[in-house]
């Protein structure tokens, strides 16, 4: 990879627009590089890296480490380096990544919305009991992860997972994320078409692929068949969103370019009926356009979001058509978006007559211990498997309905309900302080204590309210689109700095999306958290109108009645 610009250079028939300053991209001559994470990449293969993991790394223990490979190209194997313990938030942005480094690893594995059987489950599960200090949390893009992964331990769990159908491969770094895909893939009733042999198309060809390997930055895959658009398509930076072309009949429409963090995009549609058997062609014209037109000069810019906004989705189309697919996409009206759940919590029919069992752990925090368990009831009570969801959910296929009922009450007895409340239904949280070497506040477990209390205050709370709670900037948890976003940050409180959140209100994706509204220097303390949101949400139940949203109410509302500065009276959940 130490040169991947076969490629690199300006096409023969189409106008692609030239910024007034060079950006890096290698299509224009921009080889050079521009920072330190373009230098690492060129001076050796991130896929390199794992080798000297199984045969160098792992026998000497972490002291051995390069630090290139350490704070770099291990991404592309699905690891980070873990915070160490003792720092607080006012740290994060103090001190320098290799101060705030552990001797331990957070590590990512992928499903790319694959059927995950008894063993494999029971596969993640003992990884987290025997490596990871029981831990697994189950994460929005459809990844296991753990914490406490020594180094020494890596090549033995890699080897577990590999005989599971598992990995790790460019489950972090500048690469193909890991996909987003339907959990329920080839088994609803409403489906529109079922995209899983276009996901498996994808991996088989691109994933651990050199060609595709060194992107500006990370790129972000979702696909759908289902109409609820069940994976966030809005946010990716690639999606194929089920579509019905009145001639061709089922096939995907292309979206690209959307992404959250600082600056967040919604994805923009192109329009197009793509057959299922020319997804991957799709997928490799778009990510070939990132790799070589992508921004490379500075990191903030260099996700594909930045370059769809400059060039237009028009242009973007026919620079896709002309110089890496070679033919012209059908054009299609983009599919109608929805409104409602897309989790798929609780019990649905399946198309064969069997049932599908979505069941939510509170934010996503669950453990290796729980994973063993869930396997024996898979393989107890004969489910076809579990997927994993893009909001820290898990769906089992392929339930009998003579024995659901059992399930149910059997998988409730280990923490993971098909009937949760709508607080722990709706509620996320990003990895936190407690091991993110980003994040400035704790989120797993106040989100965790904060659904609890709300359970209380609200224990028949008759709406979805949904709640994401992330420990900075990034967004790893969604944080503009959610009805209540909470943006981890240090905030004033009586002369002194405390962990609190900046607030987005009225957040939402599908028909009504939007990024939530932000009240101008509003801030609240993580301790007044419970009462802040009890506030707003007595609010919303005594000023709604029937049948309104909470995103639609936040639209419309009073400031003083969001900033939680006045309560209304005579209302109860």
């Amino acid at each position: 990879m130490s040169d991947l610009r076969y490629t690199a250079k300006a096409p023969a028939h189409t106008d692609v627009p030239r910024p007034k300053r060079g950006e890096g991209q290698w299509a224009f001559g921009y080889s050079e590089p521009l920072n330190k994470n373009e230098q690492s990449k060129k001076d050796d293969s991130p896929l390199n890296v794992r080798d000297r993991i199984l045969y160098t790394y792992s026998k000497r223990g972490f002291a051995s480490i390069d630090p290139a490979d350490l704070r770099g190209r291990f991404r592309w194997m699905g690891l980070y380096t873990q915070r160490a313990p003792g720092f607080d938030g006012g740290k994060t942005a103090m001190l320098e990544e290799e101060e705030l480094d552990d001797e331990f690893f957070m590590m990512r594995v992928r499903s790319d919305g694959a059927l995950l059987s008894h063993d494999a489950v029971r596969a993640l599960g003992t990884i987290g009991v025997d490596f990871a200090r029981d831990t697994a949390d189950v994460t929005d893009r459809e990844n296991i992860q753990y914490h406490w992964i020594r180094i020494e331990d890596v090549p033995a769990i890699w080897e577990r997972l590999e005989a599971a159908g598992l990995d790790t491969m460019e489950a972090c770094g500048d690469s193909p994320r890991p996909f987003l895909g339907s959990p329920v893939a080839g088994v609803a009733k409403d489906e529109i078409i079922d995209g899983t042999a276009a996901l498996e198309e994808i991996k088989k060809r691109f994933i651990g692929h050199p060609d595709y390997a060194n992107f500006p930055r990370k790129f972000k895959t979702a696909l759908t068949g289902h109409p609820s658009h069940d994976v966030s398509p809005e946010t990716n930076d690639i999606s194929f969103v089920g579509t019905v072309h009145p001639e061709h009949g089922p096939g995907f429409d292309l979206w690209v370019g959307g992404g959250l963090s600082t600056n967040p995009m919604l994805a923009q549609r192109m329009g197009v009926w793509i057959p299922l058997d020319e997804v991957a062609d799709a997928w490799e014209g778009v990510a070939s356009i990132f790799r070589d037109y992508g921004y490379r000069r500075l990191r903030s810019r260099a996700r594909l979001k930045f370059l769809v906004a400059d060039w237009g989705i028009e242009k973007f189309r026919e620079v896709l058509e002309n110089e890496y697919l070679g033919r012209k996409l059908v054009s299609c009206e983009s599919p109608a978006s929805p409104v409602g759940h897309r989790d798929h919590i609780g019990v649905h029919e399946q198309q064969d007559g069997k049932l599908y069992v979505g069941i939510a752990p509170t934010a996503g925090r669950i453990s290796g211990t729980i994973l063993v368990q869930l396997a024996d009831l898979i393989e107890e009570y004969g489910v076809a498997g579990a997927r994993l969801t893009p909001y820290q959910k898990i769906v089992l296929i392929g339930v009998e309905p003579a024995v659901v009922e059992a399930l149910v009450e059997r998988l409730d007895e280990i923490g993971l309900s098909a009937r949760p409340s709508n607080w722990r239904r709706n509620t996320m949280a990003c990895t936190g302080i407690e091991f993110c070497k980003l994040a400035i506040v704790d989120t797993k477990e106040r989100a965790r204590n904060l659904v609890g209390e709300l359970e209380k205050r609200f224990p028949e709370l008759d709406t979805p309210i949904t709640v994401n709670v992330n420990g900075c900037p990034n967004a790893c948890a969604r944080t503009q689109i959610a009805d209540i976003g909470l943006k981890g940050q240090l905030v004033m409180h009586e002369g002194e700095q405390v962990e609190g959140f900046q607030v987005h209100l009225g957040g939402a994706t599908g028909l009504q999306a939007n990024f939530g509204r932000k009240l101008r220097a509003h801030k609240v303390t993580s301790a007044g958290l419970d009462d802040y949101i009890t506030t707003i949400v007595t609010n919303y139940l005594a000023d709604r109108e029937d049948g309104e949203l909470f995103a639609t109410w936040v639209a419309r509302a009073d400031e003083d009645l969001l900033r939680g500065d006045k309560l209304l009276e005579g209302v109860t959940s």
